[in-house]
């Protein structure tokens, strides 16, 4: 009795303070996740790919759990995850990747940086939409969609929802766009000294190029922290651009091909 007195008294206590839970949650994810990528891959594999893939395998038991549509925030003692996990949260640590940065170095990336972004985006777009067409689809809104994905996880559903796109199609755009984040992740430190990837110029290119923020940083950490406010950066330009030129621009673009 005096057991599960305690275990609702301690439940009680992190279900009303459920944000410092989700940090307290996520930071033990992250120490083991980094313990793991440390032991098992001697760091070639990052931790950072590490925690976003046990976090996918807890967000569907949870929801196969609970029957809910939040992953591990439906149970209530994790409700805080879903607040960590917000656009807010999300915003925030991206804009603050680019605290770090050096002006000089940024303005050497000049036009090579700027159209890296450009060239980026329309690429992985378009790669996105081949594929969705390969796959049988011809509506202009889901290709586009999907393409959008292809490009990043954020710009996918920013897409999608501009052009009315159904639910189950933006949820295909994002999970296009977490695979593509994972690659990003695991692929960087494999290939960095083989493409010069050490310097910030190069990282403020290559982040134009592949875009996904969280797998550029990902990837850059484990290359070299210090590249990572540098491709960051680009990667959130492309981000932004990406959320303008998709469902404008290049939708107008599929829709006249299709």
């Amino acid at each position: 009795m005096g057991t599960n007195v305690i275990l609702e008294t301690v439940s009680a206590v992190l279900s009303k303070n459920a944000l410092i839970t989700a940090f307290a949650f996520v930071g033990v994810l992250v120490w083991i996740s980094y313990f793991l990528s440390d032991k098992l891959t001697r760091g070639h594999l990052h931790g950072s790919a590490i925690a976003i893939a046990i976090g996918l395998v807890l967000a569907y038991v949870g929801g196969l759990v609970t029957g809910g549509s939040k992953g591990l925030a439906d149970f209530s003692i994790l409700a805080g995850v879903g607040v960590l996990g917000g656009a807010m949260f999300r915003d925030f640590a991206i804009v603050a990747t680019a605290f770090g940065v050096h002006i000089d170095e940024l303005k050497r990336a000049g036009v090579a940086g700027a159209a890296s972004i450009i060239i980026g985006v329309v690429l992985s777009f378009f790669v996105g939409a081949i594929v969705a067409v390969a796959f049988g689809y011809s509506d202009p809104v889901i290709v586009s969609t999907i393409g959008a994905g292809a490009a990043t996880y954020i710009v996918g559903p920013v897409t999608g929802t501009a052009l009315g796109a159904t639910s189950d199609i933006i949820a295909l755009s994002v999970a296009a766009g977490l695979t593509k984040s994972v690659l990003v992740m695991i692929a960087t430190p494999l290939v960095a000294k083989r493409i010069g990837l050490d310097n910030p110029y190069s990282a403020m290119i290559y982040g134009g190029l592949m875009g996904t923020t969280s797998g550029v940083a990902a990837g850059l950490a484990a290359t070299d922290p210090r590249l990572v406010p540098y491709g960051a950066m680009t990667a959130t330009f492309y981000t932004g651009v990406g959320c303008l030129l998709a469902p404008s621009l290049l939708f107008l673009i599929v829709r006249a091909l299709l």
